[in-house]
């Protein structure tokens, strides 16, 4: 009888195991299922596109020097150069603003600070298809269509409340007492901030400035409308992809662009996945 209630709770802690497993591989097949077929794609023949044999065949690299071919009105490399400095201008900005807002939303005391808490997360939920429509008015009055800061700025509004959002959760669960013993020693609270309490927060910047990169350079709707042919984004640019027949869509070319820009976002990921957990989960266990 004794063994027997013994192997119960074993049996249980098995099974509990085992749907822990299978649950994981299901979110795993879920989300690389579709990056894995849009690889495949890329590297198959045009004319086999719509194949659905489930490993590579016809395996070609036409596909790669479609999507640098300038000769159709694709411009591909310059797209992928305006992501970059759309994404880096964006997340540059966003983390210089959101780690002071993060620090005084955490360690200073103001009347109405959860008030503005709330507001800055309340504008992460607005709808971004409301905004188009105001937007390209203002952008349009001032100038601005076509022009990377009528791409930046809008980002900038929308990575935001992310990034303060992330840093100030992180900044709260900080030992305030090493920033109090820099003021004893004659620091001022900017310095302490920055010699001190900003070198703590190291990992959570660093997770934060990946996350407000990748969601900047993934921005599609405000993209297609107020950039120009000068400053449109990859998204905006796989969007209008054309092919050599204009009446078929080059779905080969499109994956085979996909596939470039979202590898070195998986290989970033995975590079640095232990410093992203950390932080973001150091700000949610107390010490």
């Amino acid at each position: 009888m004794t063994t027997q209630q013994n192997r119960t709770p074993s049996l249980l802690r098995r099974l509990g195991s085992a749907r822990i497993y299978v649950g994981a591989l299901i979110v795993l097949l879920w989300g690389l299922a579709p990056f894995y077929w849009m690889a495949v794609t890329a590297f198959r023949d045009p004319a086999y596109t719509f194949d659905t044999t489930p490993w590579p065949t016809h395996v070609t690299l036409d596909n790669f020097r479609d999507v640098f071919d300038t000769s159709r009105g694709n411009d591909f490399g310059k797209a992928l150069l305006n992501s970059v400095i759309i994404g880096t201008a964006t997340t540059a900005i966003a983390l210089i603003i959101g780690v002071m807002a993060a620090y005084a939303l955490a360690r200073l005391a103001f009347k109405g600070r959860y008030v503005v808490a709330g507001l800055i997360l309340g504008a992460s939920m607005f709808p971004v298809v409301v905004l188009v429509t105001p937007l390209f008015q203002l952008f349009t009055e001032i100038g601005w269509i076509g022009e990377y800061q009528a791409l930046i700025l809008p980002n900038i509004s929308f990575v935001l409340p992310l990034t303060v959002y992330t840093l100030s959760s992180f900044f709260t669960e900080l030992p305030w007492e090493l920033e109090e013993a820099a003021r004893i020693d004659g620091a001022t609270r900017m310095q302490a901030f920055r010699l001190v309490m900003l070198p703590l927060a190291a990992p959570a910047v660093f997770t934060t400035a990946i996350l407000a990169f990748i969601a900047a350079i993934n921005e599609y709707l405000l993209a297609r409308v107020l950039s120009g042919s000068e400053t449109e984004p990859v998204t905006v640019a796989i969007a209008r992809f054309s092919g050599n027949n204009p009446l078929v869509e080059p779905y080969a070319a499109i994956m085979a662009a996909g596939t470039l820009v979202t590898v070195p976002l998986v290989i970033l990921v995975l590079l640095f996945q232990r410093r992203i957990i950390s932080g973001l989960t150091a700000g949610g266990v107390k010490s």
